[in-house]
């Protein structure tokens, strides 16, 4: 199935207040270290770029996903002394959530959807949570865990937003701020010039709002922001080409912690007005992104290499002149997940 695209480059003018610097706080957390950005220059010359890094994120503060860096921030800002913390997920926030539940010695309760690897569901129950396991999609999972947080003993730590829902996402988003911040440092310490081109897998849009917030606050020149979907879920590339949030059917995807149907309306302003390119990707494309990452010496997991096959999707003569200018000096591919996070035959 040929990839779709949504290009809009003047988003690249939409200027937003930064987001606030948490690095000193996840530098207190216990295993903190900076995510290692690998240098792949065969890749670089596949595609036509001068220099292209990928931002590995599958050992991130003992965990092989990204989350941890949201969900610390979020139930840093959030808990009142509640003595649950609840979540849905598609394997890797519920990991992340109940991760931070055994740290600050509390009870976890995860709501997980159908078609999640069974090796996922088990590395949350590892970390002492109570899972359960929902008949129906992610969108299903997130209501019955706003229905078990009514409780005044739980509190909710979701990784998306809805009307009367945002707070505790909005902080969630600012943890993810430490990843891009490490990507500057990383950049300039390896004498590469700033990213003109970064890959963000997006599921419900919260990374890829706190990458609107962290390039569309910085001096000029802007780089492009290229969300990447599974075409099977990409509601983020239907929702820019209506204009509006648009909630897609269910749909199948090894691509599973981005199998998500509906936006965050917290990440939908940023998207709609920063965010010049998507592109959706089919499972084949990112089967073998991730074997390519991998002989490279890059663990990828399914969502983690979309990145990857949506920077081949969008590097295309066609669609080159809708990217940044200087797109082609430096590429960042995010890995937001390592081979063992969720799972999957690649």
């Amino acid at each position: 199935m040929p990839a779709d695209w949504f290009a809009r480059p003047a988003a690249r003018d939409w200027t937003c207040a930064p987001p606030p610097d948490v690095t000193s706080f996840h530098a207190t957390l216990p295993g903190y270290a900076p995510t290692r950005l690998v240098e792949l220059p065969a890749l670089a010359a596949e595609l036509g770029v001068r220099r292209l890094f990928v931002k590995d994120e599958s050992e991130r503060l003992g965990l092989p996903a990204f989350k941890m860096l949201g969900a610390s921030w979020g139930v840093h800002r959030a808990h009142r002394g509640e003595k649950r913390l609840v979540a849905a997920t598609d394997g890797n926030h519920g990991r992340a959530v109940a991760a931070m539940a055994r740290l600050r010695g509390l009870a976890a309760t995860i709501f997980v959807p159908d078609g999640v690897h069974p090796a996922s569901v088990a590395a949350i129950r590892d970390e002492g949570a109570e899972v359960v396991l929902v008949d129906g999609i992610y969108d299903t999972a997130v209501r019955r865990a706003a229905e078990a947080a009514a409780d005044p003993d739980a509190l909710l730590v979701q990784d998306t937003a809805w009307p009367g829902y945002e707070r505790v996402p909005s902080w969630i988003v600012e943890g993810y701020a430490t990843l891009f911040t490490e990507i500057d440092a990383q950049l300039a310490a390896l004498g590469a010039a700033p990213a003109g081109l970064v890959a963000v897998p997006v599921g419900v849009g919260s990374l890829a709002q706190a990458a609107v917030m962290h390039y569309r606050s910085r001096p000029a020149p802007a780089p492009s922001i290229l969300a990447v979907e599974p075409t099977s879920a990409a509601c983020a590339l239907a929702s820019l080409r209506a204009g509006a949030p648009t909630t897609l059917a269910p749909g199948r995807t090894i691509m599973q912690g981005l199998n998500c149907a509906t936006i965050s309306t917290l990440a939908w302003p940023y998207l709609r007005d920063g965010l010049d390119a998507a592109v959706s990707v089919a499972d084949p494309e990112t089967v073998q992104a991730a074997r390519d990452l991998a002989a490279h010496g890059v663990p990828a997991g399914p969502c983690g290499a979309a990145s990857l096959a949506g920077t081949r999707a969008a590097l295309t003569p066609a669609r080159r002149p809708s990217l940044s200018p200087h797109h082609t000096g430096t590429v960042v591919l995010l890995c937001t997940e390592g081979t063992t996070a969720n799972p999957s035959v690649l």
